[in-house]
């Protein structure tokens, strides 16, 4: 994996440009950029912490973004995680049963509730679920404050400065680190084994290369969930342990190829263009999948018989990759109670200073947000009764 700071030298003359050029994994500490004006050119992830990150120190910062996007917070409803409130099998169904258009209308309100994106200059043209958004909890702080500013894409350099494509330049710029995103090889790997072609990596499940004659190589971590990478990659590993001791057998080298243009085709539909589009997978769909595969995916149905609060936890609350010890190879006995016990331990670390129970927070115990929930599952079910019931086409939905 390299950084495209060599592709990027390529374009807008940056080889006019005297000061320092780095690409964003070059960038470990921002004190060597003292009272210095930067420029960061990319608004994904990495651009926007690492602006932030220098705007503490430098005198300021440009942010240049072709595109903009859509900014989530990583503190979400109630001070709990993002992932932790929106990474539900709850939410995931109904993101799968609602029309696209209204998903959109809602998150992008949502998003806007707290700062106005078009305002900050950050807004996308692309709708919500077209890309995937960015966790910047801090960006629009240091938007409004003045310490990073906005701006356009890069149209060419000068010596000292650059020329934005809005007609708008700034000038004694003193450095330009590139936040671009990265090219995909593997130079330790014979050709052949893995083919790359325009950052596309054919791998079945993203996991394996389907044409080995054995499967005897599997690539862990290297796709781009909307979500954590981590619980992703322990169920790739713990499917691809199995396959490895022959406990699971991959389908034929045609079957594995179908998949993988199945799933190529279906990014290229629901998204927008971008370097890594084929690399992007929906978190609580794609866990499901690896751990069906590992024969490690909880069984909803039996837990609401036989366990309804844990059946019940499993459904409602986040998606955590304990859910997968519950049953299947390598089960554990202490998954329940870290599944029902899984809040208390969220906010254990933010609870270090006692606070006097109120009666709101009594009443607390019993959420009223269960009703809505009920509610919730209720309406779904009733839509696609409804569909069914008047032979209606369902409304193809690509959440």
């Amino acid at each position: 994996m390299l950084p495209g700071t060599e592709r990027d030298r390529q374009n807008g003359g940056i080889e006019k440009f005297k000061g320092k050029i780095i690409h964003s994994r070059e960038y470990k500490h921002p004190e060597k950029f003292q009272d210095q004006r930067l420029l960061v050119i990319g608004l994904g992830n990495s651009g926007a912490d690492i602006s932030v990150d220098l705007s503490h120190v430098t005198m300021q910062v440009f942010l240049s973004t072709r595109t903009g996007t859509w900014v989530v917070n990583r503190v979400s409803d109630d001070g709990y995680p993002l992932d932790v409130v929106h990474f539900t099998r709850f939410k995931n169904l109904l993101h799968h049963m609602l029309p696209t258009a209204l998903v959109n209308m809602w998150a992008e309100k949502k998003l806007n509730t707290r700062f106005n994106h078009e305002n900050y200059g950050i807004k996308p043209q692309h709708r919500f679920l077209s890309r995937y958004p960015i966790a910047a909890d801090d960006l629009p702080n240091a938007i409004i404050a003045g310490r990073v500013l906005m701006k356009p894409n890069v149209k060419e350099f000068t010596e000292r400065g650059v020329v934005f494509e809005d007609g708008s330049r700034e000038e004694n710029v003193d450095a330009v680190i590139f936040a671009t995103g990265y090219s995909y090889f593997f130079s330790f790997i014979e050709d052949g084994v893995i083919k790359t072609r325009n950052n596309q990596i054919p791998l079945y499940k993203f996991v394996f290369p389907p044409h080995l004659e054995k499967p005897t190589l599997a690539i862990i971590g290297l796709l781009q969930p909307l979500g954590a990478i981590m619980p992703v990659s322990e169920l790739q590993a713990r499917w691809a342990t199995r396959v490895f001791k022959g406990l699971v057998t991959l389908p034929s080298e045609d079957t594995m190829m179908a998949d993988i243009m199945k799933k190529i085709k279906y990014n290229e539909r629901r998204y927008v263009p971008s370097q890594n589009i084929s690399l992007q997978v929906q978190y609580v769909d794609h866990v499901d999948e690896l751990a069906s595969l590992a024969g490690v995916k909880p069984n909803l149905l039996h837990l609401f018989l036989t366990d309804p609060q844990l059946g019940w936890e499993v459904f409602f609350g986040p998606c955590s990759s304990t859910q997968f010890r519950l049953m299947g190879p390598g089960k554990w006995e202490g998954a329940r109670n870290a599944i029902l016990t899984q809040r208390e331990r969220i906010v254990k670390a933010t609870k270090t200073r006692a606070v006097q129970s109120s009666v709101d927070s009594v009443r607390a115990t019993w959420d009223p947000s269960l009703f809505v929930k009920v509610i919730g599952c209720f309406a779904v079910f009733a839509v696609m009764l409804a569909y069914l019931s008047f032979g209606l086409k369902e409304p193809e939905n690509d959440f």
